[in-house]
């Protein structure tokens, strides 16, 4: 019995990613096909380390090769993952980086550094290389939330130029204003100097290989989030708002302002912050203290994605507090909605690399 690479490429051309919808050996995911009488062996390079659809992916390739190529094939199917990139643009800064997303928010106190850090911390967990900035220059708060108070980053010296090196802790690298002033120091720059500092973050670290960027960006449309999308590519932006209606006005001047005509950013989805109240000693209550169901709502006025809906429980409050982030908490209750988070948001920027225009960096006319 004798098979070829053709036949197996062929059969496996009949198996889709539901998410990306394009058959697998059209996105070039089949790799290292290998055949040994009756032993046919290949890897399936998923688009997220953290696939929802890995197990149904492997089962129709198994079935697609019984069917298609021979019923006594002895199958061996590898599943590994490469995080995809859209970057067209000259990689002067960042080269390494392969998506950079933007954390937002129209109004402060919505949860966008929990959401962040998270987010970040969560990509981490599913085995990716991620980078976590706080450009949150008026009030960083990375160091309290990922417990580097006590720590400053060292300068290393890259191609004869010096740079700032990121602290690695938790399995992500981590850079904030917070880290380079003292804690108790208010930082009391106008507009430029702000810009100028935030420049200073991404391009005189060191950030190295990274398959994601997490910047916590400050609330409301201005300065800063001009000077990003000048600066670098961005892969795509997260808003993150509660169900409360003054946050969701200042959440759709958010998602307006990264779709305008001149700045065209795409929106990933909508991340629904204290979504209800639920006490550690009844688990299975909610009850709603903002509002119900207002980020869905915003998320299906703007045709976004709804990425995910974060209680208001204590731990993740106190988690933050303590340096002890939700998503690397041991209780489900606390650390399951983080995950689900992560898993969404890389499964919408592969969806985004596979479906959409090339990022580019934002020429904006004054």
């Amino acid at each position: 019995m004798s098979f070829t690479k053709e036949q197996v490429l062929h059969a496996l051309s009949h198996v889709d990613d539901p998410d990306l919808r394009k058959d697998i050996v059209t996105l070039n995911m089949v790799q290292d096909v290998v055949i040994e009488g009756d032993k046919i062996a290949f890897t399936v390079e998923l688009t997220t380390p953290a696939c929802p659809m890995k197990d149904m992916i492997r089962t129709a390739c198994l079935n697609a090769i019984k069917m298609m190529v021979s019923k006594e094939a002895i199958v061996d199917i590898n599943m590994s993952s490469r995080v995809t990139s859209q970057r067209k643009d000259d990689q002067a800064v960042l080269p390494k980086v392969k998506n950079i997303i933007a954390v937002v928010s129209g109004k402060g106190g919505v949860g966008k550094s929990t959401v962040s850090t998270n987010l970040a911390l969560g990509l981490g967990k599913m085995g990716a290389k991620v980078g976590l900035l706080d450009a949150d220059i008026y009030g960083p708060s990375l160091p309290l939330m990922m417990g580097l108070t006590t720590r400053k980053p060292n300068m290393v010296s890259v191609d004869g130029k010096h740079k700032i090196e990121p602290i690695e802790h938790m399995g992500i690298k981590s850079v904030s204003i917070g880290l380079l002033i003292d804690e108790t120091q208010a930082v009391v720059w106008r507009g430029p100097m702000v810009s100028s500092a935030i420049r200073q973050l991404i391009t005189d670290v060191h950030w190295g290989e990274l398959d994601y960027l997490i910047i916590d960006m400050p609330p409301g449309t201005g300065d800063v989030h001009l000077t990003l999308v000048q600066l670098v590519p961005i892969t795509g932006a997260v808003v993150v708002t509660t169900p409360q209606d003054v946050a969701l006005a200042d959440a759709r001047k958010a998602v307006s302002m990264f779709s305008m005509g001149q700045i065209k950013v795409p929106v990933l989805g909508v991340v629904e912050n204290m979504s209800w109240f639920t006490p550690k000693e009844l688990p299975n209550n909610k009850y709603y203290i903002f509002g119900e169901n207002g980020g869905q709502r915003l998320a299906n006025e703007c045709g976004l994605p709804l990425l995910a809906q974060l209680p208001l429980v204590q731990g993740i409050r106190q988690g933050g507090d303590e340096g002890h982030p939700a998503v690397l908490q041991a209780d489900e209750l606390i650390s399951a909605p983080f995950d689900n988070l992560a898993a969404t948001v890389a499964q919408q920027v592969a969806i985004r690399n596979a479906n959409m225009e090339p990022t580019k960096i934002v020429n904006v006319v004054h």
